[in-house]
């Protein structure tokens, strides 16, 4: 069912006085990650090319904002393939889906185009590969979210979620000689290396992925908000209650220092008493947030007497991933304008 798109608020934050100059720091990176724009615009593609409407198989990222703009485009967002009409387009959303879910859309002779975020990719294909060498998998990560049913489907005999370094003290493995650990690519660093740290008391035998699973949009966007929170009196992140990448952003601000953290959706959910008393305020998005969100927020921020807009760099970004090879051709060269000026990498 579409989700009604929400208005920008029509009143407006007042200006109180408080004690300092009012100021915003600006964390960045924030907003979207390769994976997202590639994700994003292979939905956008697939509507160019083959008309609408094109499936997607759960949210093509988690941001009701993109969502909406896509379903106003003609995107039909389904929870399962058995939903899709057979022989129609369907996306596989970034976060990636089992084998079994691969199977059924192909049993249903359903046009599949896959918009796994490639680092995710990456994730499943060590599961397969030590699910073959036999290997006992941990995986560290929220039971439910798609991005581990998806692998943890690549090998369920192999397959135990670590949902926290708490559930790390009691979770049980048949050989503790062969046992691995992997990861959910957004979650927060520290959470994940505290896991890993209790998982190897238990476990002196635990391999590490042969490199990081946590993907780096996810590593830089709390490392920038780790530099923002010290200084600030309130942190806003933008983004969806979904998307966990952003959820860690909030608790990562709280643990560094800020006073206060909230996340929103959009600028109209900011409320005055958040701003009572505070002077600077930090400001930050998940990795599937659009920057016009971010906007907003920043121009409600200044009709609240907060002007002085200060950037916080921790690192630079110029990666881009190739489009899905159903949608590759000519569309390369014609990525959407909020992508252009990266390296591209398959």
């Amino acid at each position: 069912m579409p989700v009604p798109r929400v208005p920008r608020r029509r009143e407006r934050l007042q200006d109180i006085p408080v004690p300092g100059q009012k100021r915003v720091l600006l964390a960045a990176p924030r907003g979207y990650c390769a994976g997202v724009d590639r994700a994003i615009v292979a939905v956008e593609k697939a509507l160019e090319r083959f008309g609408a409407p094109v499936y997607v198989r759960k949210q093509i990222v988690h941001n009701i904002h993109v969502v909406t703009e896509l379903e106003a485009a003609g995107a039909i967002f389904v929870d399962e393939v058995d939903e899709v009409p057979e022989g129609a387009h369907v996306v596989f959303s970034a976060h990636g889906v089992s084998p079994a879910v691969v199977a059924e859309a192909a049993d249903r002779q359903l046009q599949a185009i896959d918009a796994t975020c490639p680092l995710v990719t990456k994730v499943h294909r060590e599961a397969v590969r030590f699910a073959r060498d036999d290997f006992e998998i941990l995986l560290i990560g929220h039971e439910g979210h798609e991005e581990v049913e998806g692998t943890a489907g690549e090998a369920p005999d192999h397959v135990t979620i670590v949902n926290s370094p708490d559930h790390a003290d009691t979770v049980l493995v048949r050989d503790p000689t062969k046992v691995v650990w992997l990861s959910q690519t957004t979650l927060s660093v520290d959470e994940t290396m505290e896991t890993v740290r209790r998982l190897r008391v238990r476990f002196p035998h635990l391999q590490d992925p042969p490199s990081d699973d946590i993907c780096y949009a996810t590593q830089n966007r709390q490392v920038a908000i780790k530099k923002v929170a010290p200084g600030a009196d309130l942190v806003i992140v933008v983004g969806s209650a979904n998307s966990s990448n952003s959820v860690r952003l909030v608790e990562v601000a709280l643990e560094y220092g800020a006073k206060a953290a909230y996340r929103v959706d959009y600028s109209h959910e900011l409320q005055q008493e958040w701003l009572d008393g505070v002077a600077t305020v930090g400001v930050t998005s998940g990795a599937s947030v659009p920057e016009v969100l971010v906007q907003e927020v920043l121009a409600d921020l200044s009709d609240a007497g907060y002007r002085d807009v200060q950037e916080v760099k921790t690192a630079e970004e110029d990666l881009l991933f190739s489009l899905p090879k159903e949608l590759r051709h000519d569309a390369e060269g014609q990525r959407d304008a909020r992508a252009l000026g990266g390296r591209v990498t398959t």
